[in-house]
């Protein structure tokens, strides 16, 4: 959940000729920017979700 961590992970994987795994690897970076964590591990680790997550979490292809 390192922003700087989903960044390397995005410059690798755009080193390999796979558009799933890049677009992947984009989704992560995109929510970590967004909310600085995986709102969908919330309930595993025993974090509360903000307003934004819940309603995020809602939303269709928003976990993993």
């Amino acid at each position: 959940e390192d922003l700087e961590d989903q960044k390397t992970c995005m410059a690798l994987m755009g080193t390999l000729d796979d558009k799933r795994n890049v677009e992947y690897a984009w989704n992560h970076l995109v929510i970590v920017e967004r909310f600085g964590r995986f709102p969908h591990r919330n309930a595993i680790v025993g974090r509360t979700s903000t307003a934004e997550e819940i309603a995020f979490l809602k939303e269709p292809n928003s976990s993993f």
